[in-house]
């Protein structure tokens, strides 16, 4: 059974940095597509940022310059930095074989807030 968790989730002060990871198991294929989504209170979940297996990456306008997606194998990271209270929502790993993946974490509450 494919299992992604998340963890670094939690509250941080405007400007302040945080760093996500999440590691899948149960699988013995490497995801062509892995990532973050997000949904803050209130809205639709959107895709924060993606990479592939081969090392290709997209990110959401709203965190470019800010935010940098990287992984190894089944296991992607994102370092958050300069956050900003708009950040705020449930972050969810994902991957699989496309765009979402068929696979997602619990998620993770991030917290941008003084």
């Amino acid at each position: 059974q494919v299992q992604f968790v998340e963890s670094g989730g939690g509250l941080v002060q405007p400007g302040g940095s945080l760093r996500l990871s999440c590691a899948a198991s149960g699988s013995s294929l490497t995801f062509y597509t892995m990532g973050w989504y997000r949904q803050p209170p209130g809205k639709q979940r959107e895709l924060v940022a993606g990479i592939t297996s081969i090392g290709d990456t997209n990110y959401v306008d709203s965190v470019k310059g800010r935010f940098t997606i990287s992984r190894d194998k089944n296991t992607v990271s994102l370092q958050m930095n300069s956050l900003k209270p708009e950040d705020t929502a449930v972050y969810y790993c994902n991957g699989g074989w496309s765009w979402p993946g068929n696979y997602w974490g619990q998620g993770t509450q991030v917290t941008v807030s003084s």
